[in-house]
């Protein structure tokens, strides 16, 4: 019985051993065909990685591009910047603390929306903007909502996409959960969320696009892998598990939002709860529009760019900060 089981702790440990080594020749893999495609700034001794895409001649109006969960700067800022930047805008969009190749704070306590929302404004700052229209997708609408509701004086405009803004019934899926525990977060992160996530990332990808095809370069255009390293990997997940305790107080607050707003929701959206979250802001906001984009899914900021674009140029052209005539 004894040999039995050394058999067996030895099996489970060559397993974890090659699964630990796999990981690593992964992070490496992927950090070498996806680097950096920004530049990078300091904030509260927090480095965060950004790209700016700037507009021919003197900027109308500054833009923040926010990213939800699972990734990057470059989801939002490729699908929506260089419309942005014809139209005059300078635009700015960061990965968010902890993702893409920004870093996450130190310590136990791990950013809330809030904080992660002070840490990009002070980044900001380094970069001498200090107003912007304000645009979140996704987890980043939580996000967005904070700019708008405790950074007025920053906030000149509120644009939501497909946004997660309130309480919604059930939990999230597991792996969040058991990825979010401090030591079983760790064993998960880097043992399997690798081989597993590099297996589904396909159809994880298909299902945030759903009802349309995802386009076939997606993933290596906007370096999707680089949510399965295991920092990354944890910060998602302690992020998307940790949202709904923020949602809790932030939601009854909506109705400071002042700053002029859009919200824009897919009616097909199979991510987020849109007659919950969308709806509830358009209630709660006063003022507010609502876009709903017939036949379309969670990614609106991809399948129906020009859309999201209208409604920055829209939410400029009401808060004063552009004029009809002066946007292209």
């Amino acid at each position: 019985m004894r040999i039995v089981l050394v058999v067996v702790a030895l099996v489970i440990l060559v397993v974890c051993a090659g699964a630990f080594a796999f990981t690593q020749w992964q992070v490496a893999r992927i950090e070498a065909k996806y680097p950096p495609r920004g530049s990078f700034v300091e904030a509260n001794g927090v480095r965060l990685h950004y790209t700016q895409m700037q507009p021919e001649g003197r900027p109308r109006a500054d833009v923040l591009l926010l990213h939800g969960a699972s990734g990057n700067q470059a989801d939002v800022m490729l699908a929506l910047g260089p419309g942005l930047a014809a139209k005059g805008y300078r635009v700015f969009a960061f990965d968010r603390p902890g993702h893409g190749w920004s870093q996450r704070p130190a310590g136990d306590e791990q950013p809330t929306p809030a904080e992660q929302v002070t840490l990009i404004r002070a980044a900001l700052s380094q970069l001498g903007v200090t107003r912007a229209i304000v645009m979140g997708h996704s987890l980043a609408g939580a996000l967005a909502a904070n700019f708008a509701i405790d950074q007025k004086d920053f906030t000149q405009g509120l644009v939501l996409v497909a946004p997660v803004t309130h309480p919604w019934p059930g939990g999230v899926t597991w792996y969040y959960e058991w990825t979010s525990r401090p030591w079983a977060g760790r064993v998960f992160a880097n043992l399997l969320a690798m081989p597993i996530g590099l297996a589904l990332l396909d159809k994880a990808v298909e299902s945030v696009f759903a009802p349309q095809p995802a386009p076939p370069d997606y993933i290596e255009r906007i370096g999707a892998p680089l949510v399965l390293r295991p920092n990354n990997f944890i910060a998602n997940a302690q992020d998307v598990a940790h949202l709904d305790r923020f949602i809790d107080k932030q939601a009854p607050r909506m109705h400071e939002i002042t700053a002029p707003t859009t919200i824009v929701t897919g009616d097909h959206d199979g991510v987020v709860y849109a007659h919950l979250h969308s709806l509830g802001s358009a209630r709660d906001i006063a003022g507010s529009k609502l876009v709903t984009l017939q036949g379309v899914g969670h990614a609106v900021q991809n399948v129906r760019p020009q859309a999201v674009i209208d409604a920055i140029q829209d939410v400029a052209e009401r808060a004063g900060v552009v004029s009809a005539q002066a946007v292209p």
